[in-house]
């Protein structure tokens, strides 16, 4: 079996994913022509998204392919790509673009950012129900399953997913039994699905100004918030230089390297903690704390947050959230290498399944915001910070400004507390509605 790419080697996969972000920033920053009217409609957030997934599509490069080698037997290789720009680039990206955070300014958004996070989350746990009575009117066979097999298991690791996180995700997976040979289904829709979301909440950041006027929302703190951190950073901009970059590095590699090293004695230790726990609910809901992603990014925040009220948010002034965005876009691009968009047709009645799961997610948070006239930030992050968690939360919101990124992380890290109840009974409910 081979389905190997035309490129495998990692180093040329990378260089073809900034040849990408090369070209989009080149013809972005054009003033006119073409590529101006283009821009207007498409953002560039979203082809740094897209232009990896076509590749993907073409089979020039993937995130992970199969071989048999000179015995017969099957070998799996994965791109290391993704595992570092999520690991090692997003958290120094969150120690830079939060240097310059005005913590007060941020609870001054006001619960709104919340109250959208939670019906997101509402959204999921209603969603999948109505999506399997739904979908069980056309194809009943679809959501059928009985023991190991049924769907409804299966399915209670996708709200696991788009609640919290992978922690979340693996805990329903243990919680419910699913059979593990047909659980590469489930990951194959939350990755075609969410990732179908997430370009579409790229396309409206383009017409967010004209979606708040649709939803007549109050933006006024978000640019209160945005412009604050635009005149700070006016007020101590400079020409940066060597010495800049080099302290800007180590402020945020040595807090990436504290995080990691913290993580890898946190997560050990809270995972027997909660293992041993007698209460089953509490010990599934507390899953997320053996998760060192969940550690490494808290921390990583946590200490920014921290760094924030030193000298050290002076360095917004020699492009400290510049450079943080930089390591934002290599994520998104190797987000986007994960999408083969040819996936979409190999697990129709699973992908209609989780289209319809999501378009009710999608339906509720455009109703609350409308009743609450929350902005279109709100959606758009309350939303990511559910289905894409904190790997992904802070690119939407760092799409509207750098300052807001650390928005994203904050409700994408309550995701992982409530992730595991909320997917449990979301679980329980689909348990009820399936034939």
């Amino acid at each position: 079996m081979e389905n190997a790419p035309l490129f495998t080697n990692d180093t040329i996969i990378f260089g073809l994913l900034m040849l990408c972000l090369g070209i989009i920033f080149y013809t972005s920053a054009k003033k006119d022509g073409f590529w101006f009217k283009f821009y207007k409609v498409v953002p560039a957030l979203f082809m740094a998204y897209m232009l990896p997934a076509l590749l993907t599509t073409l089979g020039l490069i993937a995130p992970e392919w199969e071989t048999t080698n000179n015995l017969g037997e099957i070998e799996t290789h994965k791109s290391n790509i993704y595992y570092v720009a999520s690991r090692y680039l997003l958290p120094a990206a969150l120690v830079l673009m939060t240097l310059s955070l005005d913590l007060k300014a941020v609870f001054n958004l006001g619960p709104k950012a919340l109250i959208m996070f939670l019906t997101g989350t509402i959204g999921i746990i209603i969603g999948g129900p109505i999506a399997i009575l739904l979908i069980s009117m056309v194809s009943p066979e679809t959501v059928g399953g009985a023991g190991p097999d049924a769907v409804w298991r299966g399915l209670s690791t996708l709200a696991g997913s788009w609640i919290g996180g992978g922690a979340n995700q693996t805990a329903m997976l243990e919680v419910y039994g699913y059979n593990q040979k047909l659980y590469g289904g489930m990951v194959f829709v939350d990755i075609v699905v969410a990732n179908i979301w997430m370009a579409l909440l790229l396309i409206g950041i383009g017409k967010k100004d004209r979606i708040n006027k649709w939803l007549k929302a109050d933006t006024s703190a978000i640019e209160a918030l945005k412009e604050k951190v635009s005149k700070f950073s006016k007020d101590v901009e400079r020409n940066p230089s060597l010495t800049d970059y080099m302290i800007m590095g180590a402020i945020a590699f040595f807090t990436v390297g504290f995080a990691h090293y913290s993580a890898g004695n946190l997560s050990p230790f809270f995972k027997n903690l909660v293992s041993g726990m007698e209460n089953e609910t509490l010990r599934n809901s507390l899953t997320f704390l053996g998760s060192s992603f969940f550690w490494m990014i808290s921390i990583s925040t946590i200490i920014a947050i921290i760094l924030s009220f030193s000298k050290a948010r002076d360095f917004e002034g020699a492009g400290a959230s510049k450079l943080g965005s930089v390591f934002i876009y290599i994520l998104v691009v190797s987000i986007g290498m994960k999408m083969d968009l040819t996936m979409i047709f190999d697990n129709v009645g699973l992908v209609a399944i989780g289209i319809v799961w999501m378009l009710i997610h999608a339906i509720l948070l455009i109703v609350v915001a409308k009743l609450i006239r929350a902005p279109y930030f709100f959606l758009a992050v309350g939303s990511q910070a559910n289905v894409g968690g904190a790997a992904s939360a802070p690119i939407v919101a760092s799409a509207f400004h750098p300052s807001l990124a650390t928005v994203g992380v904050l409700l994408a890290v309550f995701g992982y507390a409530v992730g595991t109840l909320g997917a449990i009974f979301c679980a329980e409910l689909m348990r009820i509605v399936s034939p």
